[in-house]
């Protein structure tokens, strides 16, 4: 059982929300639960289930997101037995859109699995490409691209540790993909930090919590005590 204190800035460091992830395992399925609190009353609220059974495999994500803080609200769920995936959003006019299709899910689909993933890529070992489901808002299946960068230093009340910096790039493919750069719809890359060893920790990420959004900052926290 984990329970994660978070916190999500600009990268500028104005602080937007405060997070709590929670994971809990019943055999070999796991479900984590992703919460952020914004300020102006915004929620991100995102619960994975998977399983580890020789290998991680998603079996369920649902991501709403609602509020000012997210250009288009949306409800998406993802069933991977199925393959059947629904958004639920608002258009330009406010009015209730659906957009619900059935995909071929390969098994490496890695809807709120990437943290994960990543603290179990075994030191020095391969990088995978992983697939995603993106809202557009219709659901659309994409590559993520993960290459591993140089280690990066950080400290923890003075002590100094180096993070493994992993940089993950959304390949969309197809014509869409040839013609997004040059439209500026390329989404920016995501870059997440994790402290290996026998016991690999998630540190920090920098990236969009939705298409089109700005780059964000995600950190760990500490609980703070009245004097």
């Amino acid at each position: 059982m984990v329970h994660g204190f978070l916190t999500l800035r600009t990268l500028n460091g104005d602080l937007l929300a405060t997070g709590d992830l929670v994971q809990h395992a019943s055999g070999d399925r796991v479900t984590t639960r992703l919460t952020y609190r914004f300020k102006d009353g915004s929620t991100h609220d995102e619960t994975t289930v998977f399983s580890q059974r020789g290998s991680f495999r998603l079996i369920s994500d649902r991501l709403v997101q609602k509020g000012p803080a997210f250009d288009q609200p949306l409800d998406m769920s993802i069933d991977t037995a199925s393959g059947q995936v629904t958004v639920r959003y608002k258009d330009d006019k406010g009015a209730d859109k659906v957009e619900s299709d059935r995909l071929d899910l390969p098994p490496d689909v890695s809807n709120g699995l990437v943290p994960t993933l990543l603290k179990n890529i075994v030191g020095g070992g391969p990088v995978p490409t992983l697939s995603y489901v993106a809202a557009t808002p219709k659901p659309r299946l994409v590559k993520l691209a993960i290459s591993a960068a140089a280690a990066d230093p950080f400290s923890i009340a003075g002590s100094p540790r180096k993070a493994t910096h992993y940089v993950i790039k959304v390949e969309i493919g197809g014509i869409a993909g040839v013609v997004a750069p040059i439209l500026g719809k390329q989404p920016p890359d995501t870059h997440v930090w994790v402290l290996g060893g026998d016991a690999p920790a998630f540190v920090k990420s920098e990236g969009p919590l939705f298409n089109g959004g700005d780059a964000w900052r995600t950190e760990l926290t500490s609980p703070v005590w009245p004097k």
